[in-house]
């Protein structure tokens, strides 16, 4: 069982910065891709970022491309979303998610095996 805890989210002002973070337990993290997604208010679950095991693969969506990074420590068992630029349309609860079986795509939720609880950011001026 994989624990997954997210933090870092809050109330920042259109144009600014944000770092999330991800800790994980209870597993072999450095084995696992890794993956953020956000879910805004009546709408769906959508896919913001992946890395692989190692951090060296990555993949983004096209509405967070050159505004938002993932990385990850795997001597830390956490992954991180930097995100700056951002927009009110940014304004979701962020979830990470962790992959164990290898997949070619990262934007499905289906394909993610433990969820975090979430935290909120709000992007308002």
């Amino acid at each position: 069982q994989v624990q997954l805890v997210e933090s870092g989210g809050g109330l920042v002002q259109p144009g600014g910065s944000l770092r999330l973070s991800c800790a994980a337990s209870g597993g072999t993290f450095s084995s696992f891709a890794m993956g953020w997604f956000r879910q805004a208010p009546g709408k769906e679950r959508e896919f913001v970022a992946g890395i692989s095991w190692s951090g060296g693969n990555t993949d983004y969506a096209d509405s967070v491309k050159g505004r938002f990074t993932i990385s990850r420590d795997n001597a830390k068992n956490t992954v991180y979303l930097q995100m700056s630029a951002l927009q009110p349309a940014d304004t979701a609860v962020y979830s990470c998610a962790v992959r164990i079986r290898f997949s070619y795509t990262w934007n499905r939720p289906g394909d993610y095996d433990y969820w975090g609880q979430g935290t909120q950011v709000t992007v308002s001026s």
